[in-house]
């Protein structure tokens, strides 16, 4: 069987999409421990960057399976951005807070274990009963 893809990447898209066809202004949310060295480190607040994605603040917008990536200003000075998707916390609009904040693991949850099979009913002898339906008023 093939294990299917993270949804995050695919969530993502959708969210930016949604968030830019209703005229709002998209924001993600990084972490930015786990997003590598090409992000402005001088803009990380208690471990977190907050990025506009929305093109007019964005050059080469790419959100791939595997990363984001753009060109940005920052204090007028361009930066190559690159951000594993994994690192991306949330993606919201600027003017509404309306998004989506993904869980911290893209795998799904393992199937629940089948309960253990019980004893064997004991045999009364006399068969199995047949259901009763009553009508309850």
């Amino acid at each position: 069987m093939l294990k299917a893809p993270p949804k995050r990447p695919y969530l993502l898209r959708a969210m930016h999409q949604w968030i830019t066809d209703s005229g709002h202004t998209p924001h993600v949310i990084v972490d930015a421990g786990r997003a590598g060295e090409d992000i402005p480190h001088a803009y990380v607040q208690d471990g977190k960057l907050v990025l506009n994605l929305s093109y007019s603040a964005t050059q080469r917008l790419k959100i791939d399976n595997d990363l984001v990536e753009f060109d940005a200003r920052f204090a007028g000075v361009i930066h190559h951005v690159r951000i594993p998707v994994g690192a991306v916390m949330g993606v919201y609009a600027r003017e509404t807070g309306e998004g989506m904040m993904f869980p911290d693991q893209d795998t799904s949850p393992a199937p629940p274990e089948p309960p253990a099979p019980g004893p064997a009913p004991a045999d009364d002898g006399g068969g199995a009963k047949r259901p009763q339906l009553r009508v309850v008023k």
